[in-house]
Formats: structure tokens, C-alpha cells, sequence
């Protein structure tokens, strides 16, 4: 007798992970210990997972987690019926983690330049980041890299996607707030849609307005929540047009060819500049809600993050207007814009916000 499709899932994805593990030994290299414990901590969120359905019938189940999940699964449902986003097992299952994130990004520029440092991966192509599931090795890499002469910036990671590789849990990471549950649940099924590689600004930008548009319709017939999370999204916009605004007038400080010394005197004016300027802004919102961000060391790699998931946003919103806000037909447009060429898929992009 066969065994049941509930188990034969599991089994399926240990042996992927371990078919991994060995193209991993047999390509990686020197990068094998990395790719190590990518995988080791892929395998402890497997391990870890409990059915949604099977928690909010339990009787043991803490309230507020029951509704969590129910709210988390109804969102679940939305995106595949109405985002006609990917039908699969992700987000039917919950991973409980005793700590605040799931991973640590690490991020590096040199200290002239907002070209992000790479690194390049199996299956993935290069990307502007490196994860670890352990922030102490996060930090240990960012302290190499500072050693070296780049600028370094990690930064906790509440959820990402294996891009359909496994069936991605519900993390206790995400936090309570309905919202961001629903809206994380659109953004990781949107990189099961679409990722090219080596694209990090195409890839989250899409994500991000899957994000977005999908949270916008999510919560059409409940105002209250729309509006509180579009007034997060408002004081999101008008942070992080404050930094794009700073990267831009950064490059132009890289590009000028002034000596060095100028261009870190006028770097540094650029980052007092941006202090003021979100002393302004967070005054006008009576709350510091950017505070733990801008009080640590403002450099290069920490501008990173924000080009890489918003530079394309108004891009792909025109595009989804353009395809008749019909989902399917914007997922065939973004398949097209994916198969360019780098700089045609650019040059795209900057065309649909001109």
C-alpha cells in the first residue's frame, strides 16, 4: 500500500534537501560550509511545522494564535482565488521561532560607492545579500567584510521564500498584525511567480507591489484595517522617499570625481542632512517609528535594502494598470519584462514611469 499523500510530502522534501546538500558538496567549494548551514536551518523550519488547521482545532491553542492563523489562512485563500497567486502548500502550516527573526541579511558597499557587494549562488544567481539563520555569524561576516574596506549593514529578516523549492511555514517572526501577516503572504508567493536571477531590484520591487496591491484589495470591505495599513504604508512611502532622495544625491557625490577626502566630507553632510530631514518628518507623524533604524551608523550598505524592494514599485503599478488590473495578464507582462536582457529589462522598467 502506498502511503498517504500527508506523508509522502515530507519525505519528498527531506530528499530534496539532502539532493541539494550533495550538488552543493560537489560544486561549492570553498562556499560549502555556507551553503551548510543554509540548508541546516531550512531543515529545522521543516521539522518544525504544524498544521494551521490541525492548531485552530486544538483545544490547547492560545486564542490569539487561533485567530492568527484562521485570519492567515483566509488570506491564504485569497491570494490564490483573487491574486492568482501559486495554489500550493505554503502558508498552511505555522513554525514557532524563540527569536526575532528568521534570518539575518548582510549587506556591504564600499565606502565611496552604492554599488551593493555580491555574492553569487547556486540556483539563485548573484544577489546584493547574505543570509544566515545565526545573527552571530552574521555579524562575524560583517566584521570581515569591514575588515577588507566595505561598509556593512545586517538587518533581521522576519520571512522570505524558498520560490516554491519547499512549502514555506507561517513564522511567528511575522508578527501579530493582520496586515503584515496577509501582506507577507502576498509578498513570498509572489517570488514563487516570478525571480530572475541575478535581478534583486526586479525580483523585490515585484513582490513588494504584489504586496501592496494585493493588501489594498485584501481589506477593501474592512476600513478600519485599510486604514490603518495604508497610513503605514503613507509614513513607509514618505521614509523611504527620504533615503532614495539621500542615494540619489549620494551618487552624485561618487560620480563627481572629487578627491576622496571631499567625497567623505560631503558624504557625511548627506547622511546629517538625512538626520534633520527625518527629525522633521518625525515630528510631523508625533511618533519616532523609523527611531531604531536611524539611530544606528548611517552608511552605504544600510541605504541598500531600500533600492532593492522599492525602486521598481511605480514601475510594476503602471504595468498592472497597463493589464487592465487582470492579474493574470500582469503576471504575463512581468514574465515578458523577466525574459529582456538586463539592461532592455532596465530600460523597460524605466520606460512604464516616464
Amino acid at each position: 500500500m502506498a502511503p498517504p499523500a500527508s506523508t509522502l510530502r515530507p519525505l519528498q522534501e527531506v530528499f530534496r534537501v539532502t539532493r541539494v546538500l550533495l550538488a552543493t558538496a560537489l560544486l561549492a567549494g570553498c562556499q560549502f560550509g555556507y551553503y551548510t548551514q543554509l540548508l541546516r536551518g531550512q531543515y529545522d523550519l521543516l521539522s518544525r511545522r504544524e498544521s494551521m488547521q490541525a492548531l485552530i482545532a486544538s483545544p490547547d491553542t492560545d486564542p490569539a494564535l487561533r485567530e492568527k492563523l484562521v485570519r492567515a489562512l483566509q488570506a491564504r485563500e485569497f491570494a490564490s482565488r483573487e491574486l492568482r497567486l501559486p495554489d500550493n502548500g505554503s502558508y498552511t502550516k505555522y513554525v514557532a521561532l524563540h527569536r526575532p527573526y528568521v534570518v539575518w541579511n548582510v549587506f556591504a558597499a564600499p565606502a565611496l560607492s552604492l554599488t551593493g557587494h555580491e555574492w553569487c549562488y547556486l540556483f539563485l544567481g548573484c544577489l546584493s545579500y547574505r543570509g544566515y539563520y545565526d545573527e552571530a555569524a552574521a555579524n562575524e561576516q560583517a566584521a570581515q567584510l569591514r575588515g577588507e574596506g566595505l561598509e556593512t549593514y545586517v538587518g533581521g529578516v522576519p520571512a522570505y521564500s524558498t520560490l516554491g523549492w519547499f512549502d514555506d511555514p507561517l513564522l511567528s517572526t511575522i508578527g501579530e498584525d493582520e496586515a503584515v501577516v496577509a501582506g507577507t503572504i502576498f509578498h513570498e508567493l509572489a517570488h514563487q511567480v516570478k525571480f530572475v536571477k541575478g535581478d534583486t531590484a526586479f525580483n523585490e520591487s515585484f513582490a513588494t507591489f504584489v504586496e501592496q496591491e494585493g493588501l489594498r484589495q485584501y481589506l477593501v470591505d474592512r476600513p478600519q484595517l485599510a486604514q490603518a495599513a495604508e497610513r503605514r504604508r503613507e509614513l513607509q512611502i514618505q521614509f523611504v522617499g527620504l533615503i532614495l532622495a539621500t542615494r540619489t544625491r549620494l551618487e552624485a557625490v561618487y560620480a563627481s570625481g572629487a578627491p576622496a577626502e571631499d567625497m567623505r566630507r560631503r558624504k557625511q553632510a548627506e547622511f546629517e542632512t538625512l538626520r534633520g530631514d527625518y527629525a522633521k518628518l518625525r515630528a510631523s507623524w508625533g511618533q519616532d517609528y523609523y527611531g531604531a533604524f536611524m539611530s544606528g551608523e548611517l552608511n552605504n550598505a544600510r541605504l541598500l535594502p531600500f533600492g532593492l524592494y522599492f525602486e521598481w514599485v511605480p514601475a510594476f503599478a503602471a504595468l498592472f494598470e497597463q493589464s487592465g488590473r487582470d492579474w493574470q495578464a500582469f503576471y504575463k507582462a512581468v514574465d515578458a519584462l523577466a525574459g529582456l536582457a538586463f539592461d532592455e529589462r532596465q530600460q523597460a522598467l524605466r520606460h512604464q514611469v516616464r
